[in-house]
């Protein structure tokens, strides 16, 4: 399987928003500048995020996109569904979606079944896998967070 910059880029800018701002909202300017993400491709991105739920926007000048949940309740496997639609190895596996296969030998295929419990593998790991986590992983790695200017004062 190879993932759409899509679904790569929407993670990315997911883990941003969440490890540099919380539930708070975020522009994406500010992403876009922080992720090396073109700020149009990224709208794109997180209009499907929105339909699935996973982001909220807010307009105004303190608004921006927000995580509609905690980072604890937020997948990699949700986000990849929402960006690439599934997550499955081999297009012969779509008929167990209710997609007609184009595959000659479904009858009789020993290597759809290897196909079929990789998929699973990985949709489970995806599935324990939460911005929350690798909000944690970056904090080990020594990712250093940005200060959200919009709310620094001086005197």
């Amino acid at each position: 399987m190879r993932l759409s910059t899509k679904s790569r880029y929407g993670l990315r800018a997911l883990f941003d928003m969440a490890y540099n701002a919380g539930t708070l909202p975020v522009q994406i300017k500010d992403i876009s500048r922080r992720q090396e993400i073109s700020p149009r491709y990224l709208e794109q991105i997180f209009q499907s995020l929105k339909k699935a739920g996973i982001l909220k926007s807010k307009r105004g000048p303190q608004g921006g996109y927000y995580l509609a949940r905690r980072p604890d309740q937020i997948t990699v496997k949700e986000i990849i569904d929402a960006a690439e639609g599934d997550t499955l190895l081999v297009d012969c596996l779509h008929e167990k979606k209710g997609k007609k296969t184009t595959c000659q030998f479904e009858a009789n295929c020993v290597t759809q079944t290897v196909w079929q419990e990789a998929t699973e593998r990985l949709n489970d790991y995806f599935s324990q896998t939460t911005l929350k986590s690798l909000c944690e992983r970056g904090q080990a790695m020594g990712v250093k967070k940005e200060q959200d200017h919009r709310f620094t004062y001086y005197i």
